[in-house]
């Protein structure tokens, strides 16, 4: 293969050796080569079908393309940095491999539509995965949410005890998190699917060409409609690493609470030895490293958005090299969102539950202080005043050092007349849970519906 230029003919100079390995993008944009030949085949395809190739020249590029594909798939193709990027070390191949048809495949598109053409495909296809990774996940909390509908533990606030929630409400609001973030997937992919191949360089091209007919082939959803936009574009790469961004958040918010509650202070949960290491000098150590990398690898995903958005800020249109340094980000954001998540689908079954653990930490710090005030309220007080009641009988509670449920009715019966003997039944952790019977409420008749909504949701896509 020709390590010529396919651009030679306008210099006279060759290229600097630093220069040429310092703007190629062949090492990293090699990925794109499955992408690279389909835009190249629907390409060639339309080209014939206009009348520009014969059908002999479209019938050649085509099998050569197919050849090429193949040799890199077994590791027989040779990447050259001299020929800068994916698509001029296919082209080159291509043309050695079958001759003038191959120069003509180049007819009518320019790199710049090229390459824009084979991100999106990239990353249509890959949405499609990371949906697929979110389902999954989303299966396996559905699974242990069913399982802990009525494990109790401590709802909190600042990080401060505040109510008493079943373990699966807890687990359906991650579920949620999710549900927004594979919408925004969804959403995000109706503006990946749009076809800039026939932009050409920034204006079109002079060619017969049939934009609807390539965007059919190649299964997009229309052609781009302007072609400096098109060739310049990189909206859609800044609007998905914003999606995976926000689910980043949520996998590292939801990392965090692992983390706290597999520590031996909360002991809520067991994390399974598959998914954790230990101490190279602490024998007793189990550390929750799996949850702790997706927690660090957030920022490094928060830091790809603001890469690309300060890559595109300041360019006029239409392409500019500065385009080329969107693919290293783009890659690593889509490699990592995906292990993140696969990993998480994979340890969230794995993981045991302490109810025991969890009942006793939500017997601390006064949890049902709230379904008191309401049982006041019910009585007759106002809220206002309720809540002033309720505060004296927690300080009462915090001098002699025990619960609300453990002060005699005679203690509680100080603070208001109101209260009866019954009060003991809205003061206990079922009592409370069970209360909160309403849609999007924590009570396990109300998770098990959740969870029943949620299954029927998922198969009706």
């Amino acid at each position: 293969m020709s390590d010529k230029k396919l651009w030679s003919g306008r210099f006279s100079e060759p290229t600097d050796a630093f220069v040429e390995a310092f703007t190629a993008s062949v090492e990293f944009d090699q990925r794109l080569y499955r992408y690279d030949i389909q835009g190249s085949i629907a390409h060639a395809t339309m080209l014939a079908r206009a009348g520009i190739l014969s059908t002999a020249e479209r019938d050649s590029i085509i099998a050569g393309l197919e050849r090429i594909r193949e040799q890199i798939e077994s590791g027989e193709f040779d990447w050259s940095v001299e020929l800068e990027d994916v698509h001029m070390n296919v082209e080159a191949r291509l043309t050695s491999a079958i001759g003038d048809a191959g120069k003509k495949l180049h007819t009518g598109r320019s790199r710049n539509d090229q390459v824009a053409t084979d991100v999106r495909l990239y990353l249509r296809d890959e949405i499609e995965i990371i949906r697929g990774e979110i389902l999954r996940l989303q299966h396996a909390l559905l699974d242990k949410a069913e399982q802990e509908a009525e494990t109790i533990l401590p709802g909190f606030t600042h990080l401060q005890t505040a109510q008493p929630v079943t373990f699966g409400h807890h687990l359906m609001a991650w579920f949620e998190m999710l549900e927004r973030d594979r919408d925004r997937l969804a959403d995000c992919n109706k503006r990946v699917n749009i076809m800039p191949l026939g932009s050409a360089a920034l204006a079109g091209t002079t060619y017969p060409i049939d934009r609807h007919y390539t965007a059919q082939l190649l299964g997009f959803e229309r052609p781009s409609e302007n072609s400096l936009d098109a060739v310049s574009d990189r909206d859609f790469a800044i609007e998905f690493s914003a999606a995976a961004a926000l689910i980043m958040m949520h996998l590292s918010r939801m990392s965090e609470e692992l983390i706290i509650w597999s520590s031996a202070q909360f002991n809520f949960i067991n994390l399974s030895d598959s998914f954790c290491t230990g101490s190279s000098i602490m024998p007793q150590k189990k550390n929750p490293d799996v949850p702790e990398l997706v927690r660090g690898k957030t920022g490094r995903i928060f830091g790809h958005l603001i890469g690309l958005l300060t890559l595109m800020k300041g360019q006029p249109l239409a392409y500019n090299k500065d385009n080329q340094e969107d693919k290293e980000p783009l890659f690593d954001t889509v490699d990592n969102l995906k292990g993140s998540l696969k990993v998480f689908a994979d340890m969230i079954p794995a993981i045991t539950c302490k109810p025991e653990s969890m009942r006793e930490a939500a017997l601390k710090g006064f949890a049902t202080a709230t379904d008191l005030a309401d049982y006041l309220v019910r009585k007759g007080t106002p809220f206002r005043d309720a809540h002033e009641v309720v505060g004296k009988a927690v300080a009462l509670g915090v001098s002699k050092g025990c619960d609300l449920a453990e002060l005699s009715l005679e203690e509680l019966r100080g603070f208001s007349e109101r209260i009866d003997a019954d009060v003991y039944s809205v003061l206990t952790l079922e009592g409370s849970v069970a209360a909160r019977d309403h849609i999007g409420g924590t009570a396990p008749a109300q998770v098990r519906a959740a969870i029943g909504r949620a299954r029927q949701r998922l198969a009706g896509q």
